[in-house]
């Protein structure tokens, strides 16, 4: 049997799992994930993510990929995907791909949105997808502060850190859009760019809730921008408001 690479979108809960990457006797998406296609191809399967969402951060069109050798037909495997997964995540789409994929490093852009739950009363259906936030600030300021985000900028103030920092790998990074709105009840953020660093769009959603708060202005912000920053932040907003909505890739 020849091997196939196969590209998985997925959507998923995050709540109940610490995040993407596995770690042991911990649940994780992409532990699951390998649990089931290793019980379907009889072998163990490796699964590759386009990026490791945090431990509670949800996705609508999360990207992987994996190899088997299992000639199944792939409506019928994710079928008996979807079967054996628990319901909190959901393979909506399966495609052939070429041998060399890589989700990560191939992916072109990617768009995340945070949604925060103005109300003061947060229904209890909402608050594992929702950063509950009813106090006072300054909606009009954080809408007009989104767009200072946009462009390429050295992001080194709204990083969290990382085991790959002692490579000293660049935080630079393009964000094509960065807009923001309110849709009552929710005020809602949306970021796409070419790629996003640990914690980095909840450290975006932060900063702007620090300028809608009145604690920094939008030249603050914008200084948090600059090469060879040191300062952090220091505001990160949490897991449950972000949604990785889609992985964009050069050919589709």
């Amino acid at each position: 049997m020849a091997a196939r690479r196969l590209k998985l979108t997925l959507m998923y809960d995050g709540s109940d799992y610490h995040g993407w990457q596995v770690q042991p006797q911990l649940a994780t998406i992409q532990g699951t994930l390998e649990a089931v296609l290793g019980e379907i191809e009889g072998n163990p399967v490796a699964v590759a993510g386009s990026g490791r969402t945090d431990a509670g951060v949800h996705a609508l069109a999360q990207v992987a990929a994996c190899t088997i050798d299992n000639p199944i037909p792939l409506p019928n495997l994710r079928k008996a995907m979807n079967r054996l997964l628990p319901p909190d995540i959901r393979v909506i789409r399966i495609e052939e791909a070429a041998a060399d994929f890589q989700p990560r490093y191939h992916a072109v852009t990617k768009t995340y949105e945070y949604r925060i739950w103005r109300l003061d009363v947060c229904p209890p259906f909402e608050r594992r997808y929702v950063y509950h936030f009813p106090y006072p600030m300054d909606e009009g300021a954080f809408v007009s502060a989104a767009a200072v985000y946009e462009g390429t900028h050295d992001f080194s103030a709204f990083a969290s850190a990382d085991e790959k920092d002692e490579l000293g790998a660049s935080k630079v990074r393009s964000i094509f859009s960065s807009t923001a709105e309110r849709r009552e009840p929710l005020l809602l953020f949306s970021v796409r760019g070419s790629g996003f660093l640990k914690h980095m769009v909840r450290n975006l959603v932060g900063g702007l809730i620090e300028v809608a708060r009145g604690n920094l202005t939008v030249e603050d912000l914008r200084a948090l921008l600059e090469p060879g920053i040191a300062r952090k932040l220091g505001h990160t907003a949490p897991a449950r408001g972000l949604f990785l909505m889609s992985v964009e890739y050069p050919n589709g």
